[in-house]
Order: structure tokens, then C-alpha cells, then sequence
């Protein structure tokens, strides 16, 4: 039997157009004044921008409207930082993205974490992470929030589940394994340091690869009756999971593309429609 396909770009039309209701009741309650997103882009890096277009597209979707900020492959963090804190006082703007990466002269902690709390749509403070973790009000990193949501949509069960999440950035593998910690799953995060990754994984109730590598979690890893989500995207339409081998034992599974991705700006522009709903109702 085919395991279950978790569709995240159909969720994603689908909470578009409950997003455009949101936005229009958002409009006629305040004259006319649609949500905004401000979206930063350093340098000229051509999938960030491929990136950062998809995203404004998004909110032209919806109704939204955004603010393209675009600053040069030299600009400096004390640069950077002077425009956020533009964009942090602006009262028609309610949420800000920093394209990652930025230019290495810059010190992109610093600047993520000078995102006021309240404009932190995309989840990547310091200050919004622990809020998260300690399961206070917060924005979730878009990703992991957007995987998080899949899982509900299709009514996967996490609690008591073993979850096994491969990978530790800050903006994906730690908060992923902190949001199904909360959701009561049992979890072990693995990374570039840890030992017989295979037998690990094939402990897996629910497995998230997010190491950033093609194929590099194998089929033959994979228990079967496992719940496998795909958070990479490479050249050639590849995961991080070798994925086809599985379609017919695993419980369900992300496609690449089609699964994850497209959750993640679907996630992006729910928090900023959040945002300013708080701000403008």
C-alpha cells in the first residue's frame, strides 16, 4: 500500500484563500491598510533572490503588500542594522525577513536578533526561539512551523512518538526537535558528530531530514511504517532523504518538491497576517 502523500503545496492554495478573507476583513477594518511585509535581500545572490521574489509573490496573493529592501553585497552590519531599526519603527510595516545568508562581513546573529519581537515573522530571534521553547506566545521559524502544520493538517500523531530530527541549524533541525519536544513526542536530534547515524534513524516513529546534503539519509535506514518528512531541496528536484524507495513502505511522506517548501512561505505569510491583526484590530 502507497503511504499517504503529505501534499504541503495543496494545503498551501488551500490557506492562501482562507488568508485572503483575513486580509480583506483586515483592509475594511482599517480603511484600506493591508498587512506588510518588509523583505531584506543583501548582495546578489541568485537563489536568495529567487527566494525573496517567491515570497513577495506570496503576499501579492493574498492582498498583501511588501516592502522590497535591497542592499549591496558590501554593506556592513552596522548598515543593516540601521535599516532594520528603520523598519522596526515603521508603523505600516508588520513583519520583516532577513534573507539568509548574508554577506560574510556581516554579523547575521546580530542582526536577525535586532528584529523587534512583534515584527519576527519568520521565527529567528534569540528572544522568539526561547519563547517557542518555552511554549510562550511567539512566531515559529517558518520551516519547522510549517512542517508542524502539515502533521496537524493530516492528523499524525506525535505524542509518545519517537521523532528523530537530522540536522541542528538554529532556524530549522533546533527548533524542529524543540516544536515536536512541545507537541510530546520523545526526541533525539543527530548531526554531522554523531555516531552510527543509521541505527538511530531506523528508531524513527517520525523522521525529519534537514541536513542540507542530497540523499544523504538512505532508504534502507528507514523503518518501516515510519512518518518521513523532507526539508531539503537540491538541483535535480532531490531531498535530503532518498525518498522513492520508501513510497510503499513508509507511513506517509513529504514529496520534494511540493511537501515542505512551500509550507515555509505559507508559514511567512500566516505569521505576518497574525502580526498584523494583533497590530490593526
Amino acid at each position: 500500500m502507497s503511504a499517504l502523500i503529505l501534499d504541503g503545496k495543496s494545503l498551501a492554495k488551500k490557506t492562501e484563500a482562507e488568508l485572503s478573507n483575513r486580509v480583506t476583513a483586515l483592509k475594511q477594518a482599517n480603511k484600506g491598510q493591508a498587512p506588510i511585509l518588509a523583505t531584506i535581500l543583501v548582495g546578489s545572490d541568485p537563489a536568495s533572490g529567487t527566494y525573496v521574489k517567491m515570497k513577495q509573490n506570496a503576499c501579492k496573493r493574498i492582498g498583501m503588500e511588501s516592502i522590497a529592501v535591497e542592499l549591496s553585497e558590501q554593506t556592513t552590519t552596522e548598515q543593516l542594522l540601521a535599516k532594520i531599526n528603520e523598519l522596526n519603527a515603521n508603523p505600516n510595516c508588520h513583519g520583516i525577513l532577513l534573507q539568509h545568508p548574508v554577506p560574510a562581513q556581516i554579523d547575521e546573529r546580530a542582526c536577525f536578533d535586532a528584529i523587534a519581537a512583534e515584527k519576527d515573522v519568520d521565527g529567528v530571534t534569540c528572544l522568539g526561539f526561547g519563547r517557542m521553547a518555552m511554549n510562550e506566545p511567539a512566531y515559529g521559524s517558518a520551516t519547522p512551523q510549517g512542517i508542524m502544520r502539515i502533521l496537524e493538517a493530516y492528523d499524525i500523531e506525535l505524542s509518545g512518538k519517537h521523532a528523530v530530527v537530522v540536522g541542528r541549524s538554529p532556524i530549522l533541525g533546533k527548533p524542529m526537535a524543540l516544536m515536536l519536544l512541545n507537541a510530546n513526542a520523545t526526541v533525539t536530534i543527530c548531526h554531522s558528530r554523531t555516531q552510527d547515524l543509521p541505527s538511530l534513524i531506523k528508531q524513527a516513529d517520525i523522521l525529519v531530514g534537514a541536513v542540507g546534503r542530497p540523499e544523504f539519509i538512505k532508504a534502507e535506514w528507514i523503518k518501516d511504517g515510519a512518518v518521513v518528512v523532507d526539508a531539503g531541496y537540491h538541483p535535480g528536484g532531490l531531498g535530503d532523504i532518498e525518498l522513492e524507495p520508501i513510497i510503499n513502505s513508509a507511513t506517509a511522506y513529504t514529496p520534494v518538491p511540493g511537501g515542505v517548501g512551500p509550507m515555509t512561505i505559507n508559514t511567512l505569510i500566516l505569521q505576518c497576517v497574525m502580526a498584523a491583526e494583533k497590530k490593526l484590530v
